[in-house]
């Protein structure tokens, strides 16, 4: 499956390869800008650090809970903030 942003998916797998065509006149360097850019969009890298160490599923449920909190505070912070207008 080719997506037009250049990258191959295997959702069964853990495969994920992002590609770029490269023209003979392209610099080098935008090249890798590109395919940089590409690799950063797809988020292949924080899934790679995310993968790296095997996390406990009691962690995974913490972190998320955590996450939770910090989002409601932020948005409680926030209406708290529009009030005082």
């Amino acid at each position: 499956m080719d997506s037009p942003r250049g990258c191959k998916r295997k959702w069964k797998g853990v495969m994920i390869i992002a590609y770029i065509r490269v023209d003979e006149t392209e610099p080098l360097e935008k090249a890798l800008k590109r395919f940089k850019r590409i690799v950063e969009k797809e988020g292949i890298i924080r899934e790679w650090k995310k993968r790296e160490y095997f996390e406990k599923p009691s962690t995974i449920k913490n972190r998320k809970r955590k996450a939770l909190e910090r989002k409601q505070m932020k948005k409680l912070r926030k209406l708290q903030s529009m009030k005082n207008y």
